[in-house]
Formats: structure tokens, C-alpha cells, sequence
């Protein structure tokens, strides 16, 4: 897996102060994407073990929230493996820290995808850039959702997602 960049201190990617690991890998490609760079999946650096410990070690801050995985696509083919474990790894470090994905892919396609019992929150969808809003909260367009996956992974038919927070 490779990656562009490890943001500290972020509080727009999720809620509360953040880490945020920007994959690289996007087939989606969206117009008007503000991250374009992220595109290629063999672009940015080695995601080696040096950016791993610095990523726990942000993570190890009393006063981090949690991470958040964006790109670029955490779900792209070639970052899904490390993601999963990555993921897993700090759920099992940090429990009480919550893990929100950013993907183009739709919720009703992913929804059996295993490492989602691991994430908090999924915005999910493709952004486009005719349904941009700047009001909206943790999310570049009006079609993307905010997704609570434990909530909605713990109903009875998981396929309709439950939105988080109120702001949607």
C-alpha cells in the first residue's frame, strides 16, 4: 500500500481531532476532485512500518479521537488487504478510538465487506461535484453519505444504512 500523506490534528475528516492516513489508488476518478494526486495507486510513498509508528503513535495521543481513512480509496484493490489489517490492528489497540473510511464505493455494495465491523463511520459515494454543498458536514457532495455502521450493521437487513449525527 502506498500512501501521500499522514495529517495530524485534523478536525475536518470525522469527528473530533483526528489522524488521517490519504491512501493512494482511486478508480472512481470524480470530477472536481479536490485530491486528484491520490489517483494513482502506485503514486505517494511505501506505507513501511516508519509511517505505521508514526500513525500509532498519533493515534497513542489522549486527546485524538480517532483516524480516518481517506485517499485517494481506503477500498481501492490495491490498498483493501493492508486496510483490513491495518484497521483491525488498531481496533484492537484502541478500542475506545473511533475509525471513519472515506470511500466512492456505495454502501449497498460493500456492506458484507468483513473490516467493516471495525469502522465506526463509512461516507460512502462518489463526490460530485453538482451536488457540492458547503454546508454539509463530513462530506463534499449531497449524494455522499455519513454512514453509522454499527447501527446499521446490527439490524435485521443491513442494507439500508442508518445516518450518523444529525447534520446529514
Amino acid at each position: 500500500m502506498r500512501y501521500h500523506n499522514i495529517t495530524k490534528d485534523d478536525m475536518l475528516n470525522g469527528d473530533g481531532l483526528r489522524v488521517v492516513l490519504w491512501v493512494s489508488g482511486c478508480s472512481h476518478c470524480c470530477s472536481g476532485c479536490h485530491n486528484q494526486v491520490s489517483w494513482d495507486p502506485a503514486g505517494g510513498l511505501l506505507f513501511d512500518e516508519a509511517a505505521k509508528t508514526e500513525l500509532i503513535d498519533q493515534l497513542s495521543q489522549p486527546y485524538i479521537s480517532g483516524v480516518t481513512f481517506s485517499g485517494g480509496d481506503p477500498l481501492h484493490a490495491a490498498n483493501r488487504p493492508e486496510i483490513r489489517e491495518l484497521i483491525a490492528e488498531i481496533r484492537g489497540k484502541f478500542p475506545h478510538k473511533t475509525i471513519w473510511l472515506y470511500t466512492g464505493d456505495c454502501w449497498e455494495h460493500i456492506y458484507q465487506e468483513p473490516m467493516l465491523q471495525n469502522i465506526d463511520v463509512l461516507v460512502d459515494g462518489k463526490f460530485d461535484e453538482t451536488q457540492i454543498d458547503i454546508k454539509l458536514h463530513w462530506k463534499g457532495s449531497a449524494n455522499q453519505r455519513v454512514i453509522d455502521v454499527p447501527k446499521t450493521l446490527s439490524q435485521a437487513e443491513p442494507i439500508t444504512p442508518i445516518l450518523y449525527g444529525e447534520n446529514q
